[in-house]
């Protein structure tokens, strides 16, 4: 895990290494262990250099990366980056863990190929020179986003994984084509200028983010997961190379044999994602994905193992009774650390800093906390990210279901229940409509309440295209959510851990597993809810198989609990700490000038701060986050 950045000059303008060595430093927390940068000239009189003379101008060379080492795999000097082929003709800048790469090293060195490393980087390039790039993607099982330059085919590829796991970040003038792991790096060069992209407004003011390309800055762009950028003199091209591949036949394995392979390919997933020379733990909520993660991981330790978990003082937040029961379960040594609301106050801007864009989910907070924390004793933790989308864990694939499979139209002549069934259900709407405004932020008559534009329809367009359009309507569901949904909370566990230098690692989003579920039935994702008893029972329907395995391990009562979701005490933040004085002089202030939002809305709440309801503090939430990246991106007052 690390970080790289750099710029491609599209008019072969001289490369100012001072303006590369600032973009490489503001990223330093991705990887303290080691720095390098390198230059080259791809279109013209192909070179490279390493660059060690940090203000001098290279007028031979009109391009450069700058990378940040956080050493997991091979801690020697061998691992250095950008790292150059023997033959001199190659460069790779790799921020990931390829969990199979080194399986191919053996073969690489046997074909000839000058490996020196045991690191997965090396093997990357050298599959890359043996293969090409269409072939090494197919090979690789892994999280990763990577550059490389190929001076004999004068191209440069920029890919991001499948899932997207790791970030990766473009902009591009009409000179000029940056590239980042994270955004800040590009306020560092003199040609980018940090302004507001309002065409995406009205898509994080519905869902709290923007997805696939989209960002809040104008002409940045998130590589979209399972693709790449390919860069020539003439030409700069997005190309998918894999996309999710589902298989509704409902007969094509017996629920006791899925169980049985879900069982092997997670405990292999596992395994291979402890691979490391630096020591690795659990991010343990208490929650059955985490919980998951730690008793599998704990068949590989020889030793204790170490979980990490954040735990409130206030016991309607607190997790901790079933954080014990795991760690008495597994027999690991945890780490408990106190959040509280001064922590999440005197981090507000940090983090925002960290995450390139707006706070979306109060937790960010609390993962921030213990990463700080864990780094004390580890530098990698495995998390239990990713299986609620993938195995339909919300209770919206239950709504969806229940949608699909019962006869809410005729129940909703019902007295009392009826009008609940109208109001939750929203019959009129086609089940996709339905599954994606399910997951938005706020209600249609909020977001025409807040927003300026009041520009519904093209963001629920943009949304559509992402929902595939043939199969299953529930798979169909899933895969809308692991492109959407998941990549944000992918991203800021990404930026969350990276600020205290931890490698973050997820498990059930290894390549295999998430093949494995799009072949599973349906019915062994999100069970068919046939009792209208049952409308607000999702967790005895969702999740289904993963919760067969859990009741494997752990006792029904933990498996089957109400998802709580590892909220945070927003009311007693905004009211009970200087957080409250930062709203009144500063936040409310900023957006009422800026006039992105509906201002008299957004003070008619917080003037009613006796009587918040939690739409009220979500809202609010939403509207604090964004004018506090706007203040530290938009303005520049805070600089991390």
């Amino acid at each position: 895990m690390c970080g790289f950045t750099g710029f491609i000059n599209l008019h072969n303008q001289p490369l100012k290494s001072h303006v590369l060595k600032q973009m490489t430093d503001i990223q330093v927390h991705r990887g303290p262990d080691d720095q390098g940068m390198v230059g080259f000239s791809l279109f013209k009189d192909q070179k490279i250099n390493v660059i060690d003379n940090e203000t001098a101008e290279f007028s031979h060379l009109h391009a450069g990366i700058g990378f940040n080492r956080l050493s997991i795999l091979d801690l020697s000097k061998k691992g250095h980056q950008p790292m150059i082929s023997g033959c001199g003709n190659y460069i790779l800048a790799y921020n990931g863990e390829t969990y199979n790469a080194l399986s191919f090293r053996d073969e690489l060195i046997a074909k000839g190929h000058p490996i020196q490393s045991h690191t997965d980087t090396e093997v990357i390039l050298y599959l890359y020179i043996e293969y090409g790039l269409d072939k090494t993607l197919e090979l690789l099982n892994g999280m990763f986003a990577f550059i490389i330059v190929d001076l004999k085919l004068q191209k440069s590829f920029i890919v991001r994984d499948q899932l997207g796991i790791k970030p990766m970040y473009i902009y591009k003038t009409p000179n000029v084509l940056m590239f980042s792991s994270e955004i800040k790096s590009f306020t560092k060069h003199p040609d980018f200028k940090a302004e507001l992209n309002s065409n995406h407004l009205d898509e994080y003011l519905l869902f709290r983010y923007c997805a696939y390309d989209r960002t809040l800055y104008k002409d940045v762009k998130q590589v979209p997961p399972g693709h790449y950028y390919e860069i020539t003199e003439n030409n700069i091209e997005v190309k998918e190379y894999w996309s999710y591949s589902m298989v509704n036949k409902e007969n094509l394995i017996n629920p006791k044999d899925a169980l049985q392979q879900l069982d092997e390919t997670f405990k292999e997933s596992i395994k291979s994602q402890l691979m490391s020379d630096v020591l690795v733990g659990c991010q343990l909520s208490g929650g059955i994905d985490s919980s998951l993660v730690t008793t599998y991981a704990r068949e590989f330790f020889n030793a204790n193992m170490d979980t990490f978990s954040i735990v409130f003082s206030d016991e309607k937040y607190s997790e901790e009774e079933f954080i014990t029961y795991v760690t008495n379960h597994t027999n690991s040594d945890s780490h408990r650390y106190q959040y509280s609301n001064e922590y999440a106050f005197e981090n507000f801007f940090k983090a925002t800093w960290h995450l390139d864009q707006p706070i979306s989910i109060p937790n960010t907070l609390g993962i921030k906390r213990l990463a700080e924390r864990a780094r004390e004793n580890v530098t990698v933790l495995l998390s239990g990210e990713g299986a609620d989308e993938l195995f339909g864990g919300y209770s919206r694939y239950h709504n969806l279901s229940c949608r699909l499979n019962m006869n809410l139209k005729g129940y909703s002549n019902l007295p009392v229940i009826g009008n609940r069934i109208k109001s939750k259900y929203n019959l009129k709407q086609t089940l996709e409509d339905f599954f994606i405004m399910s997951s938005s932020a706020l209600s249609i008559n909020d977001f025409k309440k807040f927003s300026v534009t009041n520009d519904i329809e093209t963001v629920v367009k943009q949304r559509k295209e992402l929902f595939p359009s043939h199969g299953d309507v529930i798979k169909r569901a899933s895969v809308y959510d692991l492109k959407t949904y998941m990549v944000d909370l992918l991203n800021r566990q990404d930026k969350m851990t990276m600020a205290h230098s931890v490698e973050n690692r997820v498990p059930f989003l290894d390549k295999n597993m998430v093949e494995l579920v799009m072949k599973l039935p349906t019915k062994l994702l999100v069970k068919k809810c046939q009792d209208i008893r049952h409308l607000n029972r999702p967790n005895k329907y969702t999740k289904h198989i993963l919760k067969e395995l859990a009741v494997k391990r752990f006792n029904n009562d933990f498996v089957y609990r109400e998802k709580s979701g590892f909220p945070l005490p927003v009311e007693d933040l905004f009211l009970k700490t200087r957080m409250n004085q930062l709203i009144e002089d500063q936040l409310l202030p900023g957006i009422k000038n800026r006039g992105v939002f509906d201002y008299k809305e957004v003070s008619k709440i917080w003037s009613n701060k006796n009587n918040f309801s939690k739409g009220d503090l979500k809202n609010l939430w939403m509207f604090f986050a964004f004018e506090t990246w706007a203040q530290t991106f938009l303005d520049g007052t805070y600089n991390g």
